[in-house]
């Protein structure tokens, strides 16, 4: 979304601030190391699906200030004119890594890594949380209503609910990644693929004189997609008799009945009965509500008679939980031609970082193909498959497992390198299929909504050495 927009000084303030301050202190040039990493899943739940990449490859690839932007700036009268000169001349040099879109991922791991001059890879890190936090939460959280629908098809239905424009489009981009079978919002079909679906609202029932004439010029209309709203009046007393009357007098090649509104479980249940007592063994039942993986779960569970599901708000501002809390932050800083690590200490056990130039290995079971652990390693190590490895809880490195018959797959991959793309995005049904493979990978337990088994996210000897050593020496002040 926003595709036709310079979307350059989409930033905080204080990036710019610290970018004059760089530039001012001439240290703009010195080589950084920043990651993009979150803490915990929305929901309490046991993983997180990546998603955001496609729009920051955008974002990177159209980085300038235009005239207008630099007259801005000087306006503010804070900022040097050899600086304006600098943004005047900005090209972007730096490498960037990213986790694949429709990847599962887990708190504290990196999911994107910037690398390169202290000034740019600083300067790109608003725009990095906004697009990664916001699909990455909307992938998620569609991902479990999925998984609650047990095969029944989802579709997304919150454009007019979304937080904004870019929101509903990026917002139904990344409920398809995560397993939506479609949206209600046009513009995602046309610039995404994102196949649009939809039948009428109420208000065409009430446009007519009588909802047996709304329902049957509705169907000579769309008589291969005939799906007809019978809550606008009486479900059971009005909406289906007429549903039904229309379907065996007009025989649509294709028909469905849609419910908005009231008990689901019993309405669907005595709806069901009732079409296939007419022989309409062939109408599908759809609902729209307020729903989400919860509602959904529990309607099933009381059977429920439901053939596909529309989720609305619920879903496109993930309402129980709607803030992704990804954070950017320095890892490590070049001194005398050295990446020096760097981190941040909390007395908040969970902000404390990982410092340095790292990698993300996945290690799955060689047998069953399932994900057992993510490893975080320094960048100069790689896992050692053949003569087996040792993993360990970083909070807790007695708990210790050594690993045979395994293979590991790099989680990270090139995405810029001195500023250039050398990433072909996959299609947007490719990255939906991965994330469909990826998430078989997981054990059960992990895919649980309620307690889920916490899959583990070691580090390597070397970085939890280093870690270690960063803490004791500024603990020791």
């Amino acid at each position: 979304m926003l595709d036709n927009y310079n979307l350059t000084m989409l930033t905080d303030f204080y990036e710019i601030s610290m970018a004059n301050g760089y530039f001012q202190s001439d240290i703009r040039d010195q080589e950084a190391v920043f990651d993009m990493f979150f803490r915990r899943v929305p929901d309490n739940g046991g993983f997180a699906i990546m998603a955001g990449v496609e729009q920051l490859i955008k974002y990177m690839k159209n980085l300038k200030f235009t005239g207008e932007d630099i007259e801005y700036l000087r306006g503010k009268k804070c900022f040097s004119e050899d600086f304006l000169e600098y943004l005047a001349n900005f090209k972007f040099t730096c490498d960037v890594w990213a986790v694949p879109e429709g990847t599962p991922i887990f708190p504290h791991e990196p999911i994107v890594t910037v690398k390169g001059p202290l000034i740019q890879a600083q300067f790109v890190e608003t725009f990095i949380l906004l697009t990664i936090n916001h699909q990455t939460l909307i992938a998620t959280k569609s991902n479990r209503i999925v998984r609650a629908a047990q095969g029944r098809p989802v579709m997304e239905f919150g454009t007019r609910r979304a937080q904004g424009a870019s929101a509903a489009v990026d917002g139904a981009r990344a409920s398809y990644i995560a397993g939506c079978v479609g949206t209600a919002c046009t513009i995602a079909d046309r610039d995404y693929g994102v196949p649009a679906l939809g039948t009428m609202a109420h208000s065409w029932v009430q446009t007519f004189d009588s909802e047996y004439e709304a329902f049957k010029e509705y169907t000579r209309i769309y008589p291969d997609n005939a799906v007809l709203l019978i809550d606008t009046y009486n479900v059971l007393k009005s909406g289906l008799p007429n549903a039904i009357r229309v379907f065996k007098e007009m025989k649509p090649e294709k028909m469905g009945i849609r419910i908005d509104s009231g008990d689901i479980a019993y309405l669907t249940k005595k709806c069901r009965k009732i079409l296939d007592e007419n022989g309409l063994e062939d109408c599908s039942i759809v609902i729209s509500n307020s729903l989400d993986e919860y509602l959904i779960r529990d309607v099933i569970l009381e059977g429920a008679q439901i053939d596909s599901f529309g989720v609305g708000e619920r879903l496109i501002t993930s309402k129980s939980e709607p803030v992704f809390g990804g954070v950017y932050k320095l890892a490590a800083i070049e001194r005398n031609g050295q990446l020096i690590p760097k981190m941040k200490i909390s007395e908040n056990v969970e902000k404390i970082t990982n410092p340095g130039f790292k990698r993300v290995y996945r290690l799955f079971d060689k047998e069953s193909n399932k994900a057992i652990a993510d490893v975080i390693t320094m960048h100069d190590e790689t896992i050692p498959e053949q003569d087996g490895y040792e993993i360990f809880d970083p909070n807790a490195i007695w708990k210790k497992k050594w690993l045979k018959n395994f293979y590991a797959k790099e989680l990270l991959v090139p995405i810029f390198q001195k500023g250039e793309c050398v990433y072909e995005s996959p299609s947007l049904d490719e990255i939906r299929q991965s994330c469909k493979e990826q998430i078989e990978t997981l054990w059960e337990e992990t895919l649980r909504f309620e307690n889920p088994q916490t899959y583990y996210v070691d580090l390597s000897k070397k970085l939890w050495s280093t870690k270690q050593d960063i803490l004791n020496r500024y603990t020791d002040l």
